[in-house]
């Protein structure tokens, strides 16, 4: 009887932990551009055009400047966004098959300093 009582205790418990590794790795924040898309910590994210679709080509130096949105081991894609492998193996988040990066040069929550640079690089919208 203990056990019956017990399902559907450890049922919606394995859900929430399903939906919560799930979750999208990203928010929306209000910026001067609008609204974008952002990292936990309210750091604007961009998407680079020389990229192509499930492939970053923003490596080395650039990667210094432009930090990719890491995803953990433990991440699942989903809702519009995926995980693909960078050329050193680590793993990025990227939106609609575009890999999401953070600009250095932003040094608060919702700055955008990085959009419209060298005509490359653009705010990621929601």
């Amino acid at each position: 009887m203990k056990a019956v009582k017990f399902l559907p205790i450890l049922i919606l418990a394995s859900a929430a932990a399903t939906a919560a590794l799930a979750a999208e790795p990203v928010k929306t924040v209000e910026t001067s551009k609008g609204k974008v898309l952002a990292g936990e910590n309210g750091m604007t994210l961009y998407t680079f055009k020389n990229d192509k679709k499930d492939v970053s080509n923003c490596n080395d130096d650039c990667a210094k400047a432009w930090p990719p949105l890491m995803a953990d081991a433990k991440a699942k894609a989903g809702n519009g966004y995926s995980i693909i492998k960078r050329k050193d193996g680590s793993m990025q988040w990227a939106k609609g098959g575009m890999p999401l990066y953070f600009f250095v040069k932003d040094t608060k929550a919702g700055d955008v300093a990085g959009d419209g640079f060298k005509g490359v690089w653009d705010v990621a919208r929601p």
